[in-house]
């Protein structure tokens, strides 16, 4: 908490700027024009809930410093709404603590179990993306994780409850959904022989119905649902995001891209595409056009993700148990983070956090969340670049794994039975080292070149490459654990 609070003022992304418009919305407007107005760029688009949780802060900020809630005061960076912004983030992130010291609660091994909650309530991807960056994941994954507690101590219909509050919070979490509405069912609302148990059913359709009605009723009755929802799925956006999230896309658009070049330079008779030239190399946020391969379309992206997700959810509707239900609730965001449409890298939290209670139930399991931590951190890194935050992350970074990763290791670690696999551990290995022969490149390669235009976006391109590789690798790695083992 104390380096979180330590964490340079100054340093901040546009999501600072986002959340305070935000706060000015939700104050200076009705509520009939909140997903109307578009005073600054930054519009609202988080569900209703998230907006009630603004009008809720704004209502102290407009004691502290009544410009932080002034619509038209964009882009205002005084002390006050600095500080003010960075309090929230920490104090909602109470939520996470308080989850996490009840995860250790009747755990079968306390032990491991502290380890694995200081890992999440100290990841690094909270501090960069909450306390540098600026957002409320801490806050929302806390909810989630509140969730998850309760499926563990029996008490489903609550935790179909917090879940159905989390979507209204932010409708990311819908890429867990699918692992949720098939455990609930399986588990709760049905009994072992498969027979319907009426009143459990009843009971939890309604009570997440109450919380729809809660955050979407005062919309739908001034007839605005539509508008609300064309602000929450804006599909105009192409398959990449402006620095490509590294999941499957990343590797083929650097596949369009290596292809690209044999065209030019060995004319090896590929059509090519003249509007794509450009369009997945320019660091942009905007439409995805491929120049040698074809093009992917959001029903291409959305048909991938159903056919992987319903292999774990077949597998969790035959073993409704809550381990396998953690591990499908991992597998459907990383599948969703795979092969989504216009996926952020921030999303890779949406793997990390449920991934990182499955990390001690044995070494397989370990070195799934090592390999995935690890690239998916890293992945994280450029959204914080001036040289005081690099220090920062690469340190902090370093810390955390220190003090997380090598104490559970020493927990479970089992020397590889076999030939193959002392090869296949060395591989993964000598991986996840050459993530400092990675960083070196990024720091020293806009030196050599004087930060040539043409290849700026190089390194940015590297890092999602390498980072995919290995996010990759861990999926696999997760879905065979996943499919193979009893639980």
């Amino acid at each position: 908490m104390c380096i979180r609070t330590l964490t340079d003022p100054r340093s901040r992304s546009t999501d600072f700027e986002v959340h305070r418009n935000w706060l000015a919305i939700t104050h200076s407007l009705p509520i009939s024009r909140w997903y109307y107005d578009t005073t600054s760029e930054w519009t609202l688009d988080y569900p209703p809930f998230f907006a009630y949780f603004e009008k809720l802060l704004s209502i102290p900020a407009s004691f502290i410093d009544p410009k932080i809630v002034d619509l038209q005061n964009l882009q205002y960076d005084a002390w006050t709404v600095i500080v003010y912004q960075r309090l929230t983030v920490i104090i909602s992130e109470l939520v996470l603590g308080a989850a996490l010291l009840r995860f250790i609660r009747d755990s079968v091994y306390p032990t491991r179990q502290r380890i694995l909650s200081a890992s999440l309530f100290l990841h690094p991807g909270f501090l960069i993306i909450d306390h540098i960056h600026f957002q409320y994941n801490g806050f929302m994954f806390g909810i989630l994780l509140w969730s998850i507690l309760m499926a563990r101590d029996g008490r489903k219909l609550a935790s179909g409850i917090l879940f159905a509050v989390l979507l209204n919070f932010k409708h990311i979490y819908m890429y867990l959904a699918p692992a949720y509405f098939v455990y609930l069912l399986r588990s709760y609302c049905m009994s072992p022989t498969g027979a319907i148990i009426p009143t459990r059913f009843i009971s939890l359709a309604n009570s997440v119905l109450l919380v729809f009605l809660a955050s979407l009723g005062p919309f739908v009755l001034m007839g605005q649902l539509p508008q609300l929802l064309s602000r929450l799925f804006p599909f105009t956006r192409g398959l990449n995001h402006a620095y490509w999230a590294p999941n499957a896309w990343a590797l083929v658009t650097a596949a369009d891209r290596v292809l690209l070049q044999l065209v030019k330079h060995l004319d090896v008779g590929l059509a090519v595409n003249e509007s794509g030239v450009a369009s997945t190399s320019r660091g942009l946020v905007g439409d995805t056009v491929f120049a040698v391969i074809p093009n992917i379309k959001p029903i291409h992206t959305f048909i991938i993700t159903v056919i992987f997700q319903m292999v774990y959810l077949i597998k969790l509707w035959r073993a409704p148990t809550y381990k396998s239900f953690v591990a499908a609730l991992a597998l459907c965001g990383y599948t969703s983070y795979m092969f989504g449409w216009h996926v952020h890298e921030k999303a890779v939290l949406l793997i990390l956090v449920p991934l990182t209670l499955l990390a001690s139930e044995n070494y397989a399991y370990y070195k799934t969340f090592v390999i995935a931590s690890v690239a998916g951190v890293f992945s994280l890194f450029p959204l914080i670049f001036t040289p005081a935050e690099t220090l920062l992350k690469i340190i902090y970074s370093l810390l955390w794994g220190g003090t997380i990763l090598y104490p559970l290791h020493k927990q479970v670690y089992e020397f590889p039975s076999s030939l193959p696999w002392v090869l296949l551990e060395s591989f993964e290995n000598a991986y996840l080292y050459g993530f400092a022969l990675l960083q070196v490149f990024i720091t020293l390669f806009p030196l050599m070149t004087g930060r040539n235009p043409d290849t700026e976006f190089l390194p940015l391109m590297v890092t999602s490459v390498y980072c995919a590789a290995g996010l990759i690798w861990s999926f696999i790695r997760l879905s065979t654990l996943y499919i193979t083992q009893q639980y």
